[in-house]
């Protein structure tokens, strides 16, 4: 910092120069004036010597302001305008002004940001709900017809829909998650299940069959988001089988305790440059693209929720290898943790 403010004071240090200067050279020319080359010497010093206390005192007045500034990046919150340092001078007050007028600009817009945002939540919420009840409805007529092979056809297709328009009233829902979840004791294998049945129209569809290995064992979760992130992962299990395909869910505990819910698919499986990019937001890998069908969200919604709840996805895979997604349950919920904590 010392070197900027000897920069933007550059003016005024060649300012002294230039008087101390002529003040020589005034002593030097008049002829009335009489006085030895030492004492010459000696006055310059001491004026170099005031000037340059002078000048260190000011450095460190006038950039108290500015240090303190620089540091607040460091330690900064919510209410960072109210820890801004004292002014020293006018400059400095202006500079308070003004970070003080933006603050409380960004926060008038951030504020209606949120309020737009908010009201485009609740409008798609509603038009999610809304939507969801002549699905219902075709539901029971599907159910219904079963018998014709039309129907079955139409079910599956009815099934992409709804998967999709229940994936957006969760992405609605994904910015109040931490005051929608409740924890609760819920077998794992048991909330896959659920989602298996209620994929089953698309795996009989592509005759994907669906084994479960190892024991059913409890873990401290929220059932509802839980069931989301599987529903993600077992969405994609399904989608990249090949007909006639299996799709393996088995569960494990590790000897620190944590469970281990694997979802394990016949897949084309993904090539090593694409494994660490696939839960970005938005990317389908070379496989999505031949699907012509991936969007490039489930997984990343999939591994939000997860980061969110204290579980950790895991991917595994390789070409012509199928993938493994693993959910691992800690021991104790790191969620769990800060809301008891």
């Amino acid at each position: 910092m010392f070197i900027r403010y000897v920069g933007s004071m550059k003016s005024w240090i060649l300012l002294f120069m230039m008087l101390l200067g002529f003040t020589d050279l005034l002593i030097w020319l008049d002829k009335g004036i009489h006085i030895q080359t030492s004492s010459i010497v000696y006055l310059n010093t001491l004026f170099l010597l005031s000037f340059i206390g002078f000048f260190l005192w000011r450095y460190r007045k006038e950039t108290k302001y500015a240090a303190a500034l620089a540091a607040l990046p460091e330690e900064m919150n919510d209410d960072w305008i109210e820890t801004l340092p004292m002014a020293e001078n006018v400059r400095d007050e202006v500079t308070s002004e003004v970070l003080r007028a933006a603050d409380l600009f960004f926060r008038r817009k951030l504020s209606e940001c949120k309020k737009a945002q908010f009201i485009e939540n609740e409008y798609t919420a509603s038009w999610v709900h809304e939507v969801k009840a002549p699905l219902t409805a075709m539901k029971l007529i599907i159910d219904a017809n079963r018998s014709d092979p039309a129907i079955r056809k139409i079910e599956a297709e009815w099934l992409r829909i709804y998967l999709l328009i229940d994936r957006q009233l969760y992405i609605t829902r994904l910015p109040s998650l931490r005051s929608d979840y409740v924890l609760e004791a819920a077998a794992i294998q048991r909330l896959a299940a659920k989602e298996v049945r209620d994929l089953a129209s698309w795996c009989v569809e592509k005759n994907i069959a669906v084994d479960f290995e190892g024991e059913d064992t409890e873990v401290i979760t929220d059932s509802k988001w839980c069931r989301f992130m599987i529903r993600q992962v077992l969405t994609n299990a399904v989608k990249y089988s090949p007909d006639g395909g299996t799709i393996v869910i088995s569960t494990e505990m590790t000897e620190a305790g944590h469970v281990i819910l694997a979802i394990k698919d016949e897949g084309p499986g993904i090539p090593a440059h694409d494994l660490p990019r696939i839960f970005d937001k938005g990317f389908t890998g070379g496989n999505g693209r031949l699907q012509n069908a991936a969007t490039g969200l489930g997984l990343y919604l999939a591994q939000t929720v997860a980061a969110k709840i204290g579980i950790t996805l895991e991917a595994q895979s390789g070409p012509g290898k199928g993938t493994v997604m693993r959910m691992i349950f800690t021991a104790k919920n790191d969620f769990e943790s800060i809301r008891t904590g």
